[in-house]
Formats: structure tokens, C-alpha cells, sequence
């Protein structure tokens, strides 16, 4: 059993789907072929069991009847005469037979008959498939008789009629329903095999998607689809066109940010090779670099090195999984003290700048380390833009954080890029950055659930948004919060 079900199972989808259906068809005509089979087998065996009755209703006839089982001799009684092909017999409860019909031979007597004799009352009787003395099919009635002798003993009316031409019709009825059955199942399992080859066309031109991208990495292969159609084909046609499409994007970004880093990797590497060059060959010529100049070019390692580092940082950060929240490392986060402590870290970056900030408790769920490095970035990006002795407003309200400056203000036409990986200002390229740190932000705000935003400010300068959902006190059975 489990090595044909193994077998099956090995069998192309098409022909599984087509057996499957021969099989139903089959099952379904052979359950409605032997019913019809049934059905008119005891039609016909009634409309036989109906000529047995109307053959004893014959005028006359029960009058001859009685006669023979009152003188039960063995000579035909007169007046008792039936169609030609029929059987009669008058039996004793021994099982002698005293009255026949000789014309076409003798009724096998049963134990059912002598049942019927010593039992049944009179007029009663049972109706039953027998055979004659040369092995014939019969119908066969045995009916309790009365005889008026008082000494006469009991006997019964044995009336047969043959069942050759209803077995004839029974079988010619099963071959005509057999040779349908065949032919409804041989058309089914074709027809089977046509409805699974079209129905698995769609399904044959995925595969060969499929395996074109697996052989060639070409990840532009579309899988046409009617827009109109709605069934599992199309919805996993719709699935295979969504899935290369998101994979040739992240292809596209990975060579972009690969691009990209390598392009601002070049910059300060070749600083600190040419640095590092100009100290090796003082070093080997025995021509030392005067203090202030050495000084100048050690802390210009010491700048680049920190860049590179920070560079390194934020590639790290941009390289991880962009699927949402990192279920194993985020927590309830009091948002109002990782911005107290941005504040701190921003005063220190910024002395000669006035920081007013008004923070107000909020809690929300994101990795804790992620966020904070959001918020510096954000406000790093106030300190960098602001002129010596200008000032920055930061506030936090009910989930919303607002961080302004009266820098310069991005240009109108900038505003749309300034979250793009790498992308920075002309205006600012001469400041220290790798052009990432939006990026990280909008990154881990989207992560968090919420959204940023970066526009002008009236009167001058910049105004960023940041929006994240969660509450103002931390419930700790709160799903929302706690992901319980």
C-alpha cells in the first residue's frame, strides 16, 4: 500500500490530477450502474411475480386446483392448463410431487416449499428463485393449500414460470452499462488529463520563470496576468512578479550602497594613505617633518580614521534586514530620557549653541540603541546647520518630537532627497558626514512604527519631525507596548 501510494505520488501533477478524476468518474458510474442494474432486475422480477398471480386468477382455474389436491393422483387433472412454458405441481409436505404438468419438466422442491406446506396458513405462501431438474433458472410460487377430504394431507400449489429471457435482458442490460462505464471512465480520465494540462499551463510557464532566473539571475522576468482574474494562478503569478520585483530592487540597492560606500570609503582612505606616506618617508629619508606640521598630519589621521570609523558604523547599520522591528531586540523605551540624553551629547557638540528643550514623558516600543542614535543624528544635524551662537528648539509632546534650527534651511528642490543613503547637500559637502545619518533615521523611525519629516522653518532655517506611536505612562500588559 505505501509503495503504490509512494508511486502515485512520484507521478507528474497532471497525471495525478487526471487518475483522480477517472477514479471519481468511476466510482460515481459503477455506483450508478449497479443501482440502475438493481432497479431493473426487481422491476423485472416483478412484473413475473405479477404474471404468477394473474395465472391463478385464470376463470375457473381454482375450482380445477382444488380438485387436484383433494384427488392429488398422478395424472394431470382436467381443466387445469397454463402457457405452455409454465410449471405446475401439487406437493405433499413430504416432498412428493402427486399433480404435475409433464410438458416441461419437474420444480426442484426445497425445504422453503415443505416449510411452506407444515406452516404457512392456507392461501399463503412464499414466492422464491429456483431452478428445475435440468438446472433452469425459475421463478418459482408456492401457495398453501386446503383440501376438502377430511383425511387429505396438507399440500401446496408449486407454480414456476422460467426466467431465461429476464436473465437475457439482465445480462445484456450489464454489458450494455458495463461497455458505458468504460467508455465514461476512459473519457473522463482524458478529459481529466486535457482539464489538467490547461489548467497547469500557468503553472508550467512559473516553472520555466522560475528556473530561468535560477540559470541566469535575471531577475526581470515578469509572468503575464490577467488583471481581471482572481483565482490561485493568477494570485501566485501576482506573488512571483511582487517577489523578483522586490528582489531586483534589493539587488539594485545593494549594488547602489556597495557603490556608494566604496565611492566615500575612497575619500578618507586616501587621506590616510597620503598622511601616512608623507610620516613613512620622513621616517626613511631621515628628513624629520617639523612639530606643528606632524602634529597637523596626525590629527588629520586621527579625523579621518574617526570618520572612516563612523562611516563603517553607519554601512553597518544600513546593511541589516530592512523588515521592521527586530522582534529579539526591541522593549519599552522611555523616549523623553534617550532624548535628554541626546541633548547632553548635542551641548557637548555644540557649546557655543543654545539648546531650549521642553521634553515630556513618553514611552514607546523600539530598540533602545538604534533610537538614541536616531535622535543624535537628528539633532547633530541641527548642530552641524546652526551659526555660532544660534539657537535650537527641541520639544517632545505626546509622541511627537520637533527639533528646529535657524540654520540656512534646505532648498526646496533638496527636500525630497535628504533621506536618500549617501545623498548630501552642495551646500554641505564641505562639512564633516558620510550623507547617511537621515537615512538611519528614517530607517529606525519606520521600524518603530512611526514616520520623519525635514522642512523649512518660517523665518529660517530647519524643522524635523519625528512621530511615533505608544503612550504616556508604560502599561505593562499593554500588547501594543510590551508585545504580549
Amino acid at each position: 500500500m505505501n509503495k503504490a501510494v509512494r508511486r502515485f505520488r512520484s507521478l507528474p501533477i497532471r497525471s495525478r490530477l487526471a487518475l483522480l478524476v477517472a477514479a471519481a468518474v468511476a466510482f460515481a458510474v459503477a455506483a450508478v450502474s449497479v443501482t440502475c442494474w438493481f432497479i431493473v432486475q426487481g422491476k423485472l422480477y416483478d412484473q413475473v411475480d405479477g404474471d404468477l398471480e394473474k395465472m391463478l386468477q385464470k376463470p375457473g382455474q381454482n375450482v380445477a386446483i382444488q380438485q387436484a389436491v383433494d384427488n392429488c393422483t398422478q395424472t394431470p387433472q382436467g381443466g387445469i392448463s397454463f402457457r405452455n412454458s409454465s410449471y405446475f405441481e401439487v406437493v405433499k409436505a413430504d416432498g412428493e410431487i402427486c399433480v404435475h404438468s409433464s410438458s416441461v419438466g419437474l420444480v426442484k422442491v426445497t425445504e422453503a416449499d415443505k416449510e411452506v406446506i407444515e406452516n404457512s396458513p392456507v392461501g399463503r405462501g412464499i414466492v422464491r428463485d429456483g431452478a428445475d431438474e435440468h438446472g433452469n433458472a425459475l421463478r418459482v410460487m408456492t401457495l398453501r393449500l386446503a383440501s376438502e377430504q377430511p383425511d387429505a394431507p396438507n399440500a401446496a400449489l408449486i407454480l414456476a414460470v422460467p426466467l431465461k429471457n429476464t436473465k437475457a435482458t439482465l445480462n445484456d442490460l450489464a454489458l450494455i452499462l458495463l461497455l458505458v462505464s468504460g467508455v465514461g471512465v476512459l473519457g473522463a480520465g482524458a478529459a481529466g488529463l486535457a482539464v489538467a494540462r490547461a489548467g497547469l499551463r500557468p503553472i508550467d510557464k512559473l516553472t520555466e520563470a522560475v528556473e530561468h532566473v535560477a540559470r541566469t539571475e535575471d531577475l526581470g522576468v515578469r509572468i503575464p496576468v490577467d488583471d481581471d482574474s482572481e483565482d490561485e494562478v493568477a494570485r501566485l503569478s501576482h506573488s512571483f512578479n511582487s517577489m523578483t520585483s522586490a528582489l531586483a530592487s534589493s539587488r539594485e540597492l545593494q549594488q547602489q550602497l556597495i557603490a556608494d560606500a566604496g565611492h566615500e570609503l575612497r575619500t578618507p582612505l586616501t587621506s590616510l594613505r597620503t598622511n601616512i606616506e608623507l610620516l613613512t618617508r620622513s621616517e626613511e629619508t631621515g628628513r624629520p617633518i617639523p612639530e606643528a606640521d606632524r602634529k597637523a598630519l596626525l590629527a588629520s589621521v586621527k579625523a579621518q580614521m574617526t570618520e572612516l570609523a563612523a562611516l563603517i558604523g553607519d554601512l553597518q547599520e544600513l546593511s541589516r534586514p530592512d523588515t521592521g522591528q527586530h522582534s529579539g531586540r526591541t522593549q519599552i523605551v522611555a523616549w523623553h530620557d534617550t532624548v535628554e540624553s541626546a541633548l547632553r551629547r548635542a551641548r557637548l557638540r555644540g557649546p557655543e549653541l543654545s539648546i531650549m528643550a521642553e521634553v515630556q514623558p513618553w514611552f514607546v516600543r523600539a530598540e533602545p540603541s538604534a533610537l538614541e542614535r536616531a535622535v543624535v543624528n537628528v539633532l547633530d544635524n541641527a548642530v552641524k546647520f546652526s551659526p555660532r551662537g544660534g539657537t535650537i528648539e527641541v520639544r517632545l509632546a505626546e509622541g511627537v518630537l520637533t527639533v528646529r534650527d535657524h540654520g540656512p534651511g534646505i532648498p526646496a528642490d533638496e527636500l525630497p532627497h535628504v533621506f536618500d543613503r549617501f545623498w548630501r547637500s552642495p551646500s554641505a559637502r564641505a562639512l564633516p558626514g558620510s550623507g547617511l545619518g537621515l537615512s538611519i533615521v528614517a530607517r529606525t523611525v519606520q521600524q518603530a512604527g512611526g514616520e520623519v519629516t525635514l522642512a523649512r522653518a518660517e523665518g529660517g532655517g530647519t524643522v524635523a519631525t519625528v512621530r511615533l506611536p505608544g503612550a504616556a505612562v508604560p502599561p505593562p500588559d499593554s500588547p501594543a507596548l510590551t508585545g504580549e
